[in-house]
C-alpha cells in the first residue's frame, strides 16, 4: 500500500467515524419553563390541561419536549429570582401560569426568550406588558381571559340564578391590582344597574380567610361574589368554599375550579379551550414562529358551570332558565 492510499483510507475512516458519532447523539430536546404563582397541588388543574393539550399536538414531556417547573408558592417576591432560574437554564420558552407580576417578572429577566401567558391578571395593553393584542411586539404573548371584563355578567347571573339577592359580598385580594381595581371600579357599574349593594371585603393573607367571612356573615349578605386572580385567592380556594358552605352564602365563583372544589357556580373562560391556545402557542413558537407575530387571544369559548349539590346544601334553588343556560351541572 502505498502512502498516498494510506492516507486516503484513513481519511475515509476518520469521517465516516465523525459522522456516526455524530449521529449517535442525542438530541436536544425543547425544553418549556413553567412559571406558576401557586404550589404544585393547586397548579395540578391547569399545568396537567396544558400538558395532555400538548400531547393531543404530539408533544410528550420526557420523549420529545422536556419541562421545567418553578413555583412562586402564593408569594410574588420569589418571582424575579424564579425568572431568572428558568434563564440560567436556556429554556426555550417560558410558560408564566399567573397574573401580572409573574409576567413582568419574566420579561424583566429576558427580552429574547418567547413569554406565553396563560390567562387572568389586567388588560396586557394597559399594563404595558404588550403593545397591543394584534401586534404584542418584543418577547410576550399568549391569551388573556377577560377575568375583570365578565364580573358584571357574574352579577346578573347570580341574581337571576338565586332571586332575592341585594346585598353581595365581594371578597377580593387588595394586594392584586387587577381584582382591586374590578372591585372598586368596575363592578360597582354593574351592580348599581342590577340594583344590588356591594359589601367590599379585603383579605390579605391565608390566615385572614375565617375572620373575614365570620364578620361579613354578620353584615347577613345574600350572596357571595369572589373575586380571581393573584397568589391568594387562588390557592385558597377550598378553604374559601367550606366557608361559603358554612355561611350558607350563595357564591359566584370566576372559574370552575372552584365550583368542582363545592362552589355553586362560575362563570368564566372555558378552561379547556384555554388549555389548547396555550399548546397552540407553544407549538407555533417550537416550529419557528416568532412571539411578536403571534397575536394575544381573548377567550373564544365560556363555560357557565352549576353545582347542584351545593344548592341543596344550603337550601337555595335554582331558576330553572338559569339552569337551562348552564353548560355544566354538577349533581
Amino acid at each position: 500500500m502505498n502512502r498516498r492510499t494510506a492516507i486516503r483510507r484513513l481519511a475515509t475512516l476518520y469521517l465516516t467515524t465523525a459522522s456516526l458519532a455524530h449521529a449517535q447523539q442525542p438530541k436536544k430536546l425543547p425544553r418549556l419553563g413553567y412559571f406558576s404563582s401557586t404550589d404544585p397541588v393547586n397548579e395540578s388543574p391547569r399545568s396537567e390541561g396544558i400538558r395532555l393539550a400538548l400531547r393531543k399536538l404530539g408533544y410528550i414531556a420526557g420523549q420529545n419536549i422536556a419541562i421545567e417547573y418553578r413555583y412562586a408558592e402564593g408569594t410574588n417576591d420569589r418571582a424575579p429570582e424564579l425568572a431568572a432560574e428558568l434563564v440560567r437554564l436556556k429554556v426555550d420558552i417560558i410558560v408564566v401560569a399567573g397574573g401580572d407580576p409573574l409576567v413582568r417578572a419574566a420579561k424583566n429577566a429576558t427580552k429574547t426568550i418567547p413569554i406565553v401567558m396563560t390567562g387572568g391578571g389586567s388588560d396586557p395593553v394597559e399594563t404595558g406588558l404588550i403593545e397591543s393584542l394584534a401586534r404584542p411586539g418584543g418577547n410576550v404573548t399568549g391569551i388573556t381571559n377577560l377575568t375583570r371584563e365578565l364580573g358584571g355578567k357574574r352579577l346578573e347571573i347570580l341574581k337571576e340564578a338565586v332571586g332575592k339577592v341585594t346585598r353581595v359580598a365581594v371578597l377580593y385580594d387588595p394586594a392584586n391590582l387587577s381584582s382591586a381595581r374590578e372591585v372598586k371600579e368596575e363592578i360597582p357599574i354593574a351592580a348599581r344597574a342590577l340594583k344590588l349593594t356591594l359589601q367590599p371585603w379585603e383579605v390579605r393573607d391565608a390566615d385572614g380567610f375565617e375572620k373575614v367571612f365570620a364578620a361579613l356573615t354578620k353584615k347577613r349578605p345574600d350572596g357571595l361574589y369572589v373575586a380571581g386572580g393573584g397568589s391568594l385567592i387562588r390557592p385558597n380556594q377550598k378553604r374559601i368554599v367550606a366557608l361559603a358552605l358554612k355561611s350558607r352564602l350563595p357564591s359566584m365563583y370566576v372559574s370552575s375550579e372552584f365550583v368542582d372544589a363545592g362552589g355553586l357556580m362560575s362563570y368564566g373562560a372555558d378552561l379547556a379551550d384555554s388549555y389548547r391556545q396555550v399548546a397552540w402557542y407553544i407549538d407555533k413558537i417550537l416550529t419557528g414562529r416568532r412571539p411578536d407575530d403571534l397575536p394575544v387571544q381573548q377567550p373564544m369559548r365560556f363555560e357557565f358551570v352549576i353545582n347542584l349539590q351545593t344548592a341543596k346544601k344550603i337550601g337555595v334553588t335554582i331558576n330553572t332558565d338559569v339552569l337551562a343556560r348552564a353548560t355544566k351541572i354538577i349533581r
